[in-house]
């Protein structure tokens, strides 16, 4: 199951966001929404009850700190109850986005992207608070939203400053002093519509190993330039041959998924990474070869570069109409 996690400051364009969103790239899925009320942003839970499954409304106070439990239970609730394909939990405003993206972890929902949206228009006006500081320091993909309110140099000054904010703020490992989300991503959307790169790629398990099984693959290239390209890895490999490719790819491949076997690790395991940020989770069952479904923007020559450099990356030898 995945989620996203949605946050920013009050009156940035969340919700708008949250209900393009949910109207353009998902109208085929079993959608739930998750909505922190807080304070009197209690409208939208009504805006969204046209455009999905379920909302679960927490109505006092904020759920990333005193209602953390409550927010866990209701999550379980959802999924028993709606068994969504996808979960969306906006978060208050007025909170950070980091306990909620720990619950879902912690509830064993993968969380493909926590998105800070912000108000390109009236960034000034909140840029000093720190609560929408922590808010992108603790986000894996910042929208920049209402972006045709702005002119070019202004935006372009949005961005500098947003990005000195996520450097300064960026989440971190109280014991490692590691980063949570080693690379974030920058986008531009107007009127909340975010494009569907965000959210290509949400492969489920048996999905993924469906795709192992089979030697012979459509690649999908779709008319705006994202594509998939599936890899196979060779016998042999250790987990940090595995690593390096991840930590080092170029930058328009923003999603892996796939399952790997290494001979240092007792179990397979299912890779999921995004915009620089990579888990793995074991997979004992699995069976097949050892693959990495590569997507992005034209990635055609980048991927067969990367089988090159690495010699333990394979294209598949036929393709469906060979």
């Amino acid at each position: 199951m995945h989620a996203f996690v949605i946050t920013g400051f009050l009156g940035v364009g969340k919700t708008t966001l949250l209900t393009n969103t949910v109207k353009q790239h998902f109208s085929d899925k079993n959608i739930a929404i998750i909505v922190n009320e807080f304070g009197d942003v209690g409208i939208d839970s009504k805006l969204l009850k046209n455009v999905h499954s379920e909302v679960l409304e927490i109505s006092e106070g904020c759920i990333c700190c005193k209602l953390a439990q409550e927010f866990e239970s209701g999550v379980t609730e959802i999924v028993q109850k709606y068994d969504p394909d996808i979960i969306f939990v906006e978060t208050s405003g007025a909170s950070e986005p980091f306990p909620i993206f720990m619950s879902l972890q912690n509830l064993g929902v993968a969380v493909e992207g926590v998105i800070c949206v912000c108000d390109a228009a009236h960034f000034d006006t909140y840029k000093e608070n720190t609560t929408a500081r922590y808010q992108i320091g603790g986000s894996n993909i910042i929208v920049l939203n209402k972006v045709d309110l702005v002119d070019t140099p202004q935006l372009e000054q949005v961005k500098q400053e947003v990005a000195a904010l996520k450097q300064q703020y960026n989440i971190k490992n109280n014991l490692t002093g590691e980063t949570i989300f080693n690379s974030y991503v920058l986008l531009e959307a107007e009127q909340g519509i975010v494009g569907k790169e965000v959210f290509e790629g949400l492969y489920e398990t048996e999905e993924i190993v469906g795709l192992a099984q089979e030697y012979r693959h459509d690649d999908h290239t779709h008319r705006d330039s994202i594509t998939q390209k599936v890899v196979y890895l060779k016998e042999g490999i250790v987990f940090q041959d595995v690593d390096n490719v991840l930590e080092h790819l170029p930058e328009n491949i923003y999603r892996v998924k796939g399952v790997v076997k290494t001979e240092d690790v007792p179990s397979p395991l299912l890779v999921n990474y995004a915009f620089g940020n990579v888990s793995f989770e074991e997979l004992p069952e699995y069976k097949e070869a050892s693959m990495l479904i590569m997507i992005g923007d034209a990635i055609e020559e980048t991927v067969e570069v990367l089988c090159k450099q690495h010699d333990f990356l394979m294209l598949p030898r036929f393709s469906v109409g060979a």
